[in-house]
């Protein structure tokens, strides 16, 4: 197939739609399609995917591309290229990564629009909650994490309690979890992140006397050996996350998973560690103690994770995605007709 997939932002941004959008697209290569990738995310890096990124592209550049394509993917909505991509008739697929309403929780006009559109195209939701939210029948496909880099390492000591993962804004909740930790014996902490909130989350450690480790950015490798250090991951996000893929980073590398029950967190966390009514500090913390003060709960809980992550690993989500992409290419009528087998891709 030739795909043209449509993300909303990529790197050199940073963030759960980027890294789904380089995962998918880089598993759509190596299953041998054909993929051009458009963002509005300008960036000078050096060209380092194995295929073409046209970024800000003009509107005769995606006519181009549209009439290129068998089918076309939105990794999250754009209208800038989707009301274009309707004129068409080519197949579209939008995948939903969060919530269609504003941080208030109001439907803006654009929002109505969005809705207004999707039911005539082919919809995936990256969890049941937002699948609720859209309103629309979709599929239910949770975002992947990459797996060849965030796994168990078993010669990395496990010496730490806590760790964050995260931008150090107010929604995120960092400082929910250090006012959870206040309650705690001195447990370790290790905050990794940037954000406008970094000063003032220094200042909150300080005022309350924490062993405190504020890391930066960390991604990749590095990443992945600093989680192989703890005990825990924390997501107290205030708000009602969407999904999760930090969670399911840190489940890999032997963290049992700790967050807020709103949204679809708990849908990534699954088995795997439990959850706290969003904002509930003291919740938090009784969930912290009982964590770090019971080893078996720990292996319990770490016991879940190989079949709970088998459903998010990059090869597994893509090949969902391909099925549903080749369907809309070649409806299984088609396939009949023409003596394909169904599960060819």
């Amino acid at each position: 197939m030739k795909i043209l997939f449509s993300s909303y932002a990529y790197a050199p941004s940073i963030g759960g739609i980027e890294t789904v959008s380089a995962l998918l697209a880089r598993e759509f290569l190596a299953a041998g399609h054909d993929l051009v990738l458009l963002t509005e995310t300008a960036g000078s890096i050096a060209q380092t995917e194995p295929f073409p990124i046209v970024r800000n592209p003009t509107l005769p550049q995606l006519h181009q591309k549209l009439r290129w394509c068998d089918v076309m993917l939105y990794n999250n909505i754009s209208l800038r290229h989707l009301i274009p991509a309707l004129f068409t008739r080519k197949p579209l697929l939008i995948v939903h990564q969060t919530w269609m309403r504003n941080t208030r929780g109001e439907i803006g006009w654009n929002d109505r629009i969005k809705r207004a559109l999707m039911p005539r195209v082919k919809n995936v939701a990256i969890s049941e909650a937002i699948a609720r939210d859209i309103g629309v029948p979709s599929e239910i496909i949770g975002n992947p994490y990459d797996d060849s880099v965030f796994q168990l390492l078993p010669d990395t000591p496990r010496d730490r309690d806590i760790v964050f993962v995260g931008r150090l804004v107010s929604d995120k909740g960092v400082d929910l979890l250090l006012r959870a930790a206040a309650f705690l014996q001195q447990p370790s902490l290790t905050i990794i992140g940037r954000g406008p909130e970094e000063e003032s989350l220094r200042r909150l450690a300080r005022e309350l006397k924490l062993d405190v480790t504020f890391a930066g950015a960390k991604s990749g490798a590095e990443l992945a050996e600093m989680l192989n250090r703890h005990q825990l991951i924390a997501i107290p996000s205030r708000w009602p996350e969407p999904f999760g893929i930090v969670a399911l980073e840190g489940i890999a590398c032997g963290c049992v998973a700790l967050g807020s029950e709103e949204g679809g967190l708990a849908e990534a966390i699954g088995p795997c560690g439990p959850t706290f009514p969003n904002g509930d500090v003291e919740r938090l913390a009784r969930c912290l103690q009982q964590l770090l003060g019971d080893a078996g709960l720990r292996d319990q809980f770490r016991a879940a994770a190989p079949s709970h992550l088998q459903h998010f690993r990059r090869s597994v989500v893509a090949k969902r995605y391909l099925e549903i992409l080749h369907s809309l290419v070649i409806p299984s009528g088609a396939k009949r007709s023409r003596g394909i087998p169904s599960r060819q891709l």
